[in-house]
């Protein structure tokens, strides 16, 4: 058998423990825009409730031509990284529109809000340095925690889930660092609940530490013009560092970025590695992000309906008999307890014409299996009452309400 051969029957055996195992993710083909309801391969027509597309921009005409346009102007890309070929004067006007957003003096686009985190800590944590992590903080921070460690030897700990007098004893063992930072989700994806910020704030105030928030759940979502978590408490302009992504509230598509001082950025782009050997935003893409910011500004009433359509949709599930983790973003995750279950729902939900994931074990603790729904501006009330008649409709066939 050859190396090949044998690499191929090693991952076929992983993928057939997948499927018995009843992990395995299929990949659903949509043969329209992302949307409230989309023509899925397949399926016909179905209603949307596991997409990020908070704000209903994917799709909206506005983003949509800008994105043309940014295409027609600048082409496909710049062909090789910024500093080696030259920046597009929209990657500029861009970041300036991301910084205003989110309270900061400036920030750096990356291709993706993995790329922005990754890029991040291994550029100003150095050897002697401190980071610590709620447990519950999304892979790419993970990653980029351990990237960190890898090249400059720094210390690290994990502090249990918003529990803060862990996060205390954490930084209480790492006094003698040279530096200290606290890494945080500002909405934590698995379970919509949202960082105690501004205790997280004092916390760092009282630890000389610096707090690093990666609020891709919260941008374009929470605080009453969407500006993120930190507007939702009242401390807009306040934290240190915020990362985020343009690919779910602002337009859909791809793309991510860091926001904090001038300093940082501009540190970012001299040693921050998916920024010197990674492509810039395509242009196309980064005007469309703009686009998105632009009419998020122009059109704060988005975030009003979403909220509308969250409260909604929430108080209709519990009615129904359904155990959803409580919250105030719109990210819904619905209890069922086994992970067999949460896949069988999803399925059956499907064959109803509802499109939402289930996610079981490791994803989430066992026994803590769920469907996470996700609500959009974009849903209407016909919409979200098909999505509901047809969870109760699942809901009752597999006996959990």
């Amino acid at each position: 058998m050859a190396l090949n051969d044998k690499l191929d029957a090693d991952l076929n055996a992983t993928i057939e423990k997948l499927k018995a195992d009843k992990v395995y993710k299929r990949l659903n083909f949509l043969a329209s825009p992302q949307a409230a309801r989309v023509q899925m391969e397949g399926h016909g027509e179905v209603v949307i409730l596991s997409s990020n597309n908070y704000l209903g921009l994917s799709n909206d005409p506005q983003v949509v031509a800008a994105g043309i346009d940014g295409l027609e102007k600048y082409g496909a890309g710049t062909a090789s990284v910024r500093f080696i070929c030259g920046t597009f004067e929209i990657h500029r006007e861009l970041e300036q529109a991301i910084a205003d957003l989110v309270g900061t003096e400036a920030s750096m686009s990356y291709v993706s809000a993995w790329n922005a985190n990754e890029g991040l800590t291994a550029t100003i944590i150095e050897q002697n340095d401190f980071v610590v992590s709620d447990a519950l903080n999304h892979a790419s921070i993970i990653d980029s925690i351990r990237l960190a460690k890898a090249i400059t030897k720094c210390t690290t700990a994990v502090y249990q889930h918003s529990d803060l007098d862990d996060l205390r004893a954490k930084l209480e063992s790492a006094k003698s660092a040279r530096r200290r930072l606290i890494w945080t989700d500002g909405v934590f994806s698995m379970e919509g609940s949202v960082a105690k910020l501004p205790e997280i704030l004092q916390i760092a105030k009282d630890y000389d530490a610096i707090v690093a928030v990666d609020d891709s759940h919260g941008t374009g979502v929470l605080g009453a013009t969407g500006r993120g978590t930190a507007e939702h408490y009242g401390v807009l302009g306040e934290v240190d560092i915020i990362t985020s992504t343009l690919g779910k509230a602002l337009g859909g598509a791809a793309g991510g970025f860091v926001a904090g001082s001038a300093a940082l950025c501009d540190m970012l782009t001299q040693r921050s590695r998916p920024q010197l050997f990674s492509n810039a935003l395509p242009p196309t893409v980064a005007s469309s992000a703009l686009a998105a910011i632009r009419q998020l500004e122009n059109h704060p009433q988005l975030v009003g309906k979403l909220r509308d359509n969250t409260r909604y949709f929430r108080g209709a599930i519990a009615e129904a008999g359904f155990k959803p983790l409580p919250g105030e973003t719109p990210i819904v995750p619905i209890i069922v307890g086994e992970t067999a279950t949460a896949i069988k729902m999803s399925d059956m939900l499907l064959d109803e014409g509802v499109f939402v994931t289930g996610f079981g074990f490791p994803v989430v603790p066992q026994g803590q299996a769920r469907v996470r729904c996700q609500l959009s501006a974009a849903h209407s009330r016909d919409d979200l009452d098909q999505a509901i008649a047809a969870f109760k409709s699942v809901g009752t066939k597999l006996g959990i309400i």
